[in-house]
């Protein structure tokens, strides 16, 4: 975070999103207050499945999901409160993992609906760079440091064609000049 400061970037980004991990957390308050969170959907639900039978999983599975996909806050509060009904009694570690993270599950209901898609889950970008890890392993250590960075260079340039442009990045001028969104729509002055 510091040599994000360090190499120009002075405005504080609007939202953050990651997996449980919190040393990454922790220096983003340190360093960029206010910038809110947004746990991933998928590290969550992972986690959360870990903790429960494989028989159990499916349904569970299918809880969470309605919770991320949800059109309005107050409906994926719903499947979340469903979920912990359901689950509490027999599987509490499971109802554990969810509850401690509740206050950044739903952050993106907060931002424009369009760019839910890209704000939910952390994986585009890890696919990414799980290409460069394991061409990493394959070849044994890149040799010199520049032998490296042209390698990362050309996997993320042929990782670039199969990106998706940004929804709604028309969108972005608003989101950073504070204007409201609720349920991903725009919140109308009175």
């Amino acid at each position: 975070m510091r040599d994000l400061k360090r190499r120009g970037m002075t405005s504080v980004p609007e939202l953050s999103v990651g997996d449980g991990a919190l040393g990454y957390w922790a220096a983003l308050a340190e360093e960029f207050p206010g910038t809110r969170e947004q746990r991933c959907r998928v590290h969550k639900t992972a986690n959360v499945l870990d903790k429960l039978p494989k028989k159990v999983q499916p349904d569970a599975k299918r809880l969470i999901h309605e919770m991320y996909m949800a059109e309005t806050k107050k409906d994926a509060l719903e499947a979340y409160d469903e979920f912990l009904v359901r689950y509490r009694v027999k599987y509490p570690r499971a109802c554990e993992c969810l509850e401690k993270d509740r206050e950044v599950l739903f952050t993106f209901y907060d931002f424009p609906a369009e760019h839910w898609i890209h704000i939910r889950t952390t994986n585009p970008i890890e696919s990414t760079f799980a290409t460069v890890r394991h061409r990493q392993r394959q070849t044994k250590g890149c040799g010199s440091r520049l032998a490296t960075l042209a390698m990362v260079f050309k996997l993320g340039l042929e990782a670039e064609k199969r990106w998706h442009r940004i929804r709604g990045c028309v969108l972005l001028p608003k989101v950073i000049a504070g204007v409201k969104f609720v349920d991903g729509i725009e919140e109308q002055a009175a």
